[in-house]
């Protein structure tokens, strides 16, 4: 069980990080800022959805 929990974590870590670089390459292509691009990475997956909804 233990390798299953490490899978898990393994995907949720992925994920985050899939969603962070998302974030700040969208951010980064839109805003050129890097402040900006660091607070979108810091709301990830929230900004990639907003991104994919209204723009």
């Amino acid at each position: 069980m233990a390798r299953s929990g490490n899978k898990v974590t393994e995907s949720v870590r992925g994920g985050i990080t899939l969603g962070t670089a998302l974030a700040v390459t969208i951010s980064w292509s839109i805003n050129k800022s890097i402040i900006w691009a660091i607070i979108h990475g810091i709301l990830s997956w929230f900004y990639v959805i907003y991104y994919a909804l209204f723009y």
